[in-house]
C-alpha cells in the first residue's frame, strides 16, 4: 500500500496568474495597442452585422485645447450606451465628430498670428484647418485612452469637403422653401470679435453697469384727462445702457398699469404708481406727492423731448412692460433690443444703430462720436446731467450677456443679417416652420423628462434665427449679387452648382474661384448682366453642427436613436439639429435625447482652471487608470450635476479593488475547470448553487433593463453589491470548504465550479461596458468554450437560459429564509467572539431555537447549515430560548457553544469522529471519503494560496 498523502497537498487551493494589483495606468495603454492591432472595433461590427441597428449620433466638440472632465464624462456616457447596445445584440456603430469651424478656432489662430487681418482669407482658413487638425488628433488620442471605441480612423469633421457641401446644400434647401431672408434686426454682437453671435454663443456673467434714471419732458399729445398735463412734467425711464440713449425713439407704457404724476423736489415726475417708492429710494427723493392718476393707454402717441437731442419721441404701448424694476416706462431703442425692435416695427419707428463692427459711434454728438459704446457710457451720463435730465446714477451689479469665447460683454445691435424665419410657411406646406418643429418635440423621448418642456419653450418663444456671421472660418453663405443692379440671384439650381465645387475642394473654393467660375457658365441676371459679387458672410457655426445628421447618418441610420449632451445644448446642438432637420426633412433627427449634468468639485463649485479645482481626465488616467474614471461615470446619477474629488476617487478605488478581488477568487478556483468537460448539468447541481444561479439570472435581467434605460448607476451599484455582499461575503465564503477539501472531480466541487464559472462569465459581460480594460483582462483568464469570442466586447450579455436552473419557487423561498437565519447566526457568532467564547466560527457549535414551523423548515436543511454558517456543528435547543433572540426572523433564537470533538487537520472543522480513520487519524468523517477519492482517482490541485 502506498504511503498516506501529505494532507496540505490534498487541498485544492486557489491558483491563478491574474494579478491582485491592477496596475491600470501601466497596463491599459498596452491593451489599447492590442485592440488596435486586432482591429477590435471593426471585429465588433462584423460580429453584429445584420443585427438590429442602433445609432447614437455624436455631438461634435470644438478641437481646441485638451479635453476636460466634462468632455470625458460626455464621451464615456456615450461609450456606455454604444457598448451596452452592442452587447445587447445591436449593430451599433459610433462615428465621433468635431465641430471644426467658428469663433473658438478663429480666436486661437488670431492669437498665434498676433491679431486680426494679418493674412488673406484663404491663408487664414488654411491656418484654421491646420489648427483644428492638430487638436483633432490630440483629442482622438485622449478619447481612445478612456477606452472609447469608435471609427477613429475616419471621424466626421465639419471642415471636410463632403460635410461643407452638405451644410451649403441644406442652406439652399431653406432658401428654396422660402424660409431665408435678409433683414435689419438687433442681434447679439461682440464688438471685440466684430461678429454677430447666436444665443448659444452667449454666456451670462456678473457685470457692473451704470444704472441711471432719466427725465423725458412731456410736450403734449396725451389723450383723455392726461391731455391737460403741462410741459412741466417729465416721464422717468431707467436703463443700465446709457450708450443707447442717443438711439432712443420712444417711451413704452403698459396700457393697463396705473401711472401717476408726483410732485417732488426734483420736479413733477410721471411714472407707474407702484414704482414711486423705489424711485424715491434710488434717486434720493424725500417727498413725492401724487397730483394725478392715469392709465397707461392715455400716453399712446404722446410726445416727449429727448434729453439732449433735437428730437421728440412718442409714447407707445407694450405689454412686456413690467413693474419688477425701473419706473414702468421703458426706454425704447429699436436698434438695440428685440422687444424694442418689434415695438418699433409696430409704430414705424426708426431702427437707429449707427455703430460700426467695433461698437464705435459713426454718428452723433461730438462728445461721443468716434468712441465705442462702453467708453461712451460715462460721457452720456455727463451729457444727461449737464442737460438737467439725470435723476439718479450708481453702479449696478447684475448678470449680463458675454461672448462665450473672449468673455467680454456683448451688445444688441441692429445690423443687416441673414435670417431663417420661424413663422414662415414653406412652399407647399400648410404649417409654419415653428409649428412643424414644435410638433416634432412631442415625438421624442426626453431623459430627463423635463427636457421636452425646456425644448418646447425655447422653440416656441425663439426669434427668427440669425444665421450669418462676419467671419472667414466656416461655410460661406451661397448668395450672389448682380454687379449691375445689385439684385440677388434666386436661381437655386444655379446656386447648387457651387455644391459640386465644395465636394471637390471644400468651402475654400469660395475664396479661390471667381463668382463666374462657381456658377454655371453664362448665368445672367434679369437685367442682362453676367458679372456677380459673392456674399462675404459665413453661416452660423450652429447651422454647421446642426447639419451633422444630414452629413453623417446614412440610409436607415437617420434619424438617430439618441443624442446625448449637456444641458447647454438645448439652446445649442439639440436645438439647431432639430431646426435644420425639420427644415430639410420635416422630421426630428433624433428619437431620444439624454442630458447629463455639469462636473463640480467636492464643494459643489463648477470646475475651472482659474479656480484651480479642475481635474483632467489624463491626470486621472495617469494616477488611477481609465477604468476608475469610467467607474466614477457609471457610479453617479449623471442626469444631475456630479462631483469629483480625490476622496471620491479613493473610495472608488476601494470599490474597484473589491470587485477585482471577487473575480480573482473565482479565477483562482477555476484553474482546473474546463466548461466543456467539467460542467455539471442543472439537475445535478447542489441546491445552493442552483439557487445562486437563479439569483444571478435575476440580476442580469435587471442590469440589462437598467442599461436599456441608461441607468448606469443602478448597474454599477448592483454589480458592486453582488460582488462584495452576495458573493465575497456570503456565497464564495461558504463554498471555500467544498472547493478546497473535496476531491478535484467530486460532483459537489464541480457543481460549485460550474456556478462560479457561469456567474463570473455573466458578471464580467455585464460589467464590460463600464470596466472595459479590467473586463478584457479577466476574460483572458476566464475558462471559455471554444466558441467564445477572443474579446469580451464581442460577446453578448448573458441570456436567461444560460443561468436559469429551473429550481422550484419553494426551494428559492427556503434559501431566502436560510440567508436571513444565517445573518442572525453571524450576529450571535460575532458576540461570542467578542466575549472570547470562541476564536473562529469553526470552533463553534450553533444551537437553534424555533417554533414548530420554523424548526421543521430548518431541520429539512440541517445537513447544509454547518457549511452555510461556516461552523462545525448545528443542532436544535431541546428546551427554552437561546441566548440571542432574533428580531428579523420571528421565533428564532441562537446559542453559541464550543464545538464538540477535535479539529480536523484537513478541513479544520471540529468533529467527534476525528481519529476513526486509521490511515488518516487526524481527519474527520467528512474528509475521509475525499482522501479516498483522491487516492483512487485524480490528484488534488494543491498550490500556494492566492
Amino acid at each position: 500500500m502506498p504511503e498516506p498523502l501529505e494532507l496540505k497537498k490534498t487541498l485544492n487551493l486557489p491558483k491563478t496568474d491574474f494579478p491582485m494589483k491592477a496596475g491600470l495606468p501601466q497596463n491599459e495603454p498596452k491593451q489599447l495597442a492590442a485592440w488596435q492591432d486586432a482591429n477590435l472595433y471593426e471585429s465588433i461590427l462584423a460580429a453584429r452585422q445584420g443585427k438590429p441597428l442602433f445609432v447614437l449620433h455624436d455631438g461634435p466638440p470644438y478641437p481646441t485645447g485638451t479635453i476636460h472632465l466634462g468632455t470625458g464624462l460626455n464621451k464615456i456616457l456615450k461609450d456606455l450606451i454604444v457598448k451596452t447596445k452592442s452587447m445587447a445584440g445591436h449593430y451599433a456603430p459610433y462615428v465621433p465628430g468635431w465641430d471644426c469651424h467658428g469663433l473658438p478656432i478663429e480666436t486661437q489662430v488670431e492669437k498665434e498670428l498676433g491679431g486680426k487681418g494679418k493674412v488673406p482669407p484663404a491663408e487664414f482658413r488654411r491656418l484654421c484647418r491646420e489648427f483644428a487638425t492638430r487638436y483633432v488628433e490630440q483629442h482622438k488620442r485622449d478619447f481612445k485612452r478612456l477606452g472609447v471605441f469608435g471609427r477613429w480612423n475616419d471621424p466626421y469633421l465639419t471642415m471636410s469637403h463632403e460635410y461643407e457641401a452638405t451644410i451649403a446644400n441644406a442652406f439652399l434647401d431653406f432658401i428654396e422653401k422660402g424660409y431665408v431672408y435678409r433683414g435689419r434686426k438687433p442681434v447679439y454682437w461682440c464688438i471685440y470679435d466684430s461678429t454677430a453671435l447666436a444665443e448659444a454663443e452667449v454666456e451670462y456673467e456678473d457685470h457692473s453697469s451704470p444704472s441711471i434714471w432719466v427725465k423725458f419732458a412731456l410736450t403734449g399729445g396725451a389723450s383723455g384727462e392726461a391731455a391737460k398735463l403741462g410741459s412741466d412734467i417729465s416721464a422717468v425711464i431707467w436703463t443700465t445702457t446709457p450708450w443707447t440713449i442717443p438711439h432712443n425713439r420712444a417711451l413704452a407704457f403698459h396700457p393697463d398699469f396705473e401711472y401717476v404724476v408726483v410732485e417732488t423736489e426734483k420736479g413733477k415726475l410721471l411714472l407707474a404708481a407702484d414704482r414711486v417708492t423705489a424711485l424715491q429710494a434710488e434717486c434720493d427723493i424725500k417727498e413725492a406727492r401724487v397730483l394725478a392718476k392715469f392709465k397707461g393707454h392715455h400716453f399712446e402717441r404722446a410726445k416727449f423731448q429727448h434729453p439732449f437731442l433735437p428730437l421728440q419721441v412718442p409714447g407707445v404701448l407694450a405689454t412686456y412692460v413690467t413693474l419688477d424694476q425701473g419706473t414702468g416706462i421703458v426706454h425704447t431703442a429699436p436698434g438695440h433690443g428685440v422687444d424694442d425692435f418689434n415695438t418699433g416695427q409696430k409704430y414705424n419707428l426708426e431702427t437707429a444703430a449707427p455703430l460700426d463692427d467695433r461698437g464705435v459711434y459713426t454718428e452723433g454728438l461730438p462728445e461721443y462720436k468716434g468712441k465705442d459704446v462702453f467708453t461712451a457710457n460715462p460721457i452720456i451720463v455727463k451729457l444727461l446731467a449737464d442737460h438737467g435730465a439725470l435723476l439718479g446714477h450708481h453702479p449696478y451689479k447684475h448678470s449680463y450677456p458675454h461672448c462665450w469665447r473672449c468673455h467680454n460683454p456683448v451688445i444688441f445691435r441692429a445690423t443687416e443679417q441673414w435670417f431663417i424665419k420661424m413663422d414662415a410657411t414653406g412652399k407647399g406646406e400648410s404649417k409654419t416652420f415653428r409649428e412643424k418643429a414644435l410638433e416634432q418635440i412631442h415625438g421624442v423621448k426626453w431623459i430627463p423628462s423635463w427636457g421636452e418642456d425646456r425644448m418646447y419653450e425655447m422653440i416656441e418663444h425663439r426669434p427668427d434665427w440669425c444665421v450669418s456671421r462676419q467671419r472667414f472660418w466656416g461655410t460661406p453663405i451661397i448668395v450672389f449679387y448682380c454687379e449691375g443692379c445689385g439684385k440677388r440671384l434666386e436661381d437655386v439650381k444655379a446656386l447648387r452648382n457651387v455644391i459640386e465645387w465644395f465636394k471637390k475642394e471644400g468651402a475654400d473654393a469660395w475664396y479661390k474661384h471667381s463668382a463666374e467660375e462657381l456658377l454655371p457658365p453664362g448665368t445672367k441676371c434679369s437685367c442682362g448682366q453676367s458679372k456677380w459679387r459673392k456674399e462675404n458672410d459665413i453661416l452660423d457655426v450652429w447651422f454647421d453642427s446642426g447639419s451633422s445628421n444630414l452629413s453623417v447618418l446614412k440610409g436607415d441610420e437617420w434619424p438617430a436613436d439618441v443624442y446625448l449632451e449637456g444641458p447647454d445644448q438645448y439652446r445649442g446642438w439639440f436645438h439647431s439639429s432639430l431646426l435644420v432637420a425639420v427644415g430639410v426633412k420635416n422630421r426630428s433627427p433624433y428619437k431620444g435625447v439624454v442630458t447629463h449634468g455639469w462636473t463640480l468639485d467636492e464643494q459643489g463649485r463648477p470646475m475651472s482652471k482659474s479656480l484651480g479645482n479642475s481635474v483632467e481626465p489624463n491626470e486621472i488616467c495617469e494616477k488611477w487608470g481609465a477604468d476608475l474614471l469610467r467607474l466614477w461615470v457609471a457610479s453617479v446619477e449623471y442626469q444631475a450635476d456630479v462631483k469629483m474629488s480625490e476622496r471620491v476617487m479613493t473610495q472608488l478605488s476601494e470599490a474597484y479593488r473589491k470587485i477585482r478581488n471577487t473575480f480573482r477568487f473565482a479565477l483562482g478556483n477555476l484553474n482546473d475547470f474546463d466548461p466543456a468537460k467539467n460542467s455539471v448539468p442543472n439537475d445535478q447541481l447542489e441546491e445552493m448553487d442552483g439557487w445562486m444561479l437563479e439569483r444571478t439570472a435575476n440580476l442580469a435581467l435587471k442590469c440589462k433593463d437598467w442599461y436599456d434605460n441608461y441607468e448606469f448607476h443602478r448597474v454599477y451599484h448592483a454589480i458592486h453589491d453582488y460582488c462584495t455582499v452576495d458573493l465575497s461575503a456570503f456565497y464564495y465564503d461558504v463554498l471555500k470548504d467544498r472547493l478546497y477539501t473535496k476531491a478535484p472531480n467530486n460532483r459537489a466541487r464541480r457543481s460549485a465550479q460550474t456556478a462560479i464559472y457561469k456567474i463570473s462569465s455573466a458578471l464580467i459581460r455585464l460589467a464590460a461596458p463600464i470596466l472595459v480594460f479590467t473586463a478584457e483582462e479577466i476574460w483572458r483568464y476566464l475558462p471559455k468554450s471554444s466558441a467564445a469570442p477572443n474579446s469580451v466586447h464581442i460577446a453578448l450579455f448573458p441570456e436567461e437560459a444560460e443561468l436559469r436552473t429551473g429550481i422550484a419557487p419553494s426551494v428559492v423561498n427556503t434559501w431566502e429564509l436560510l440567508t436571513k437565519v444565517r445573518a442572525e447566526v453571524l450576529k450571535a457568532l460575532e458576540t461570542a467572539r467578542n466575549e472570547k467564547k470562541i476564536n473562529s466560527g469553526l470552533e463553534a457549535k450553533v444551537l437553534l431555537g424555533a417554533d414548530l414551523e420554523l424548526k421543521a423548515k430548518l431541520k429539512s436543511q440541517l445537513a447544509h447549515l454547518p457549511g452555510l454558517f461556516i461552523v462545525s456543528q448545528v443542532d436544535f435547543l431541546t428546551a427554552g430560548n437561546g441566548d440571542f433572540k432574533s428580531e428579523a426572523v420571528p421565533s428564532l433564537s441562537v446559542t453559541i457553544q464550543k464545538a464538540d470533538g477535535k479539529k480536523c487537520d484537513h478541513c479544520w472543522n471540529y468533529s467527534t469522529h476525528v481519529g476513526e480513520n486509521s490511515r488518516y487519524p487526524t481527519i474527520c468523517e467528512r474528509c475521509s471519503p475525499a482522501l479516498a477519492e483522491i487516492e483512487s482517482g485524480g490528484e488534488a490541485s494543491g498550490a500556494a494560496p492566492a
